[in-house]
């Protein structure tokens, strides 16, 4: 996977965002240059428009988008982040919440020369693509949310863990054996996805690292139903669903659509669940296209 990244043209590269505080991205190749016997790092902007790939919370980067970058990068620079405890991306600070991971990974693209961008988040990482927008809306232009929600109330927390049978975030999404990640993949996806059992145990040793921390992440994500405010956000914000979402359902999507004004457009992909962008990436990724190209001039979009 990671020579496919390579041949669409991104690389990865390590920032450190404070001290004990470390990021791995995917970036375009163009915009990190090694000069001299010492192999100097020197950083070029981005010379095309930036859409931000932020992952969910059963994968890394480039595992979540990797039918999505490739169709991308002619038009765009492609930043494809792993947010802290995903990946190589680790820190010592206690700060779980959506609200750190989101000032980190701004901190980030700065350093990396980014200073406009679109993010396209996915279930956690919408959470956090959101946050991004709230907090720097001199950054974040737009958004593409798939199957996510501006907060984790603990009414749609245990709303959805009682739909589904499980007891928690924890043994839904943190599954120890090959039997519990296949019930997640089967209320993740629309049609059963199979893989051999030897698949699904390299999957759990490689993809399900940090346990401890990720635990951490999803408690700090459940706030009370009486603090949660919505956010004034000013961005044009699309929303891209699969139909058949059993974990953030079409209603959510309407619901937020509502609550979040006229600057928002939703579309739902038909037989596509939660992991719409894995099981139906070619309408995927012309839905995402489509919405990219309209925020652009017309003068640009040749």
């Amino acid at each position: 996977m990671q020579g496919l990244m390579k041949l669409a043209g991104i690389i990865p590269h390590t920032v450190e965002i404070e001290p004990g505080t470390v990021m791995s991205f995917w970036v375009p190749s163009e915009t990190i240059k090694k000069s001299g016997k010492n192999k100097e790092i020197n950083k070029q902007k981005p010379k095309k428009p930036v859409v931000v790939l932020v992952h969910g919370f059963a994968a890394e980067g480039i595992v979540t988008w990797q039918f999505q970058v490739g169709a991308l990068t002619s038009k765009y620079s492609v930043y494809v982040p792993d947010l802290l405890f995903f990946g190589g991306s680790t820190t010592d600070s206690s700060d779980r919440s959506p609200a750190f991971q989101a000032e980190c990974l701004v901190k980030g693209l700065g350093k990396l020369g980014v200073d406009k961008c679109t993010v396209v988040g996915f279930s956690y990482g919408g959470m956090v693509a959101f946050k991004m927008a709230e907090l720097y809306p001199n950054l974040v232009e737009s958004l593409v949310v798939s199957g996510s929600i501006l907060a984790m109330t603990d009414s749609i927390s245990n709303e959805t863990l009682n739909r589904l049978g499980f007891s928690s975030s924890s043994e839904l999404l943190l599954p120890s054996s090959v039997k519990g990640l296949k019930a997640l993949l089967s209320v993740a996806a629309h049609k059963r996805l199979w893989f051999p059992d030897c698949l699904h145990k390299d999957f759990l040793e490689v993809m399900f690292t940090n346990r401890k921390e990720r635990a951490e992440l999803l408690e700090a994500l459940v706030i009370s139903n009486k603090d949660p405010t919505i956010p004034n956000l000013t961005q044009r914000i699309h929303l891209l669903w699969g139909e058949k979402d059993q974990i953030f359902n079409l209603d959510l999507a309407h619901n937020m659509k509502g609550q979040l004004g006229e600057k928002v457009t939703l579309k739902d992909i038909k037989k596509g669940g939660h992991l719409v962008h894995l099981e139906r990436p070619c309408v995927y990724n012309r839905c995402l296209k489509e919405f990219l190209a309209s925020l652009q001039p017309v003068g640009a979009q040749q």
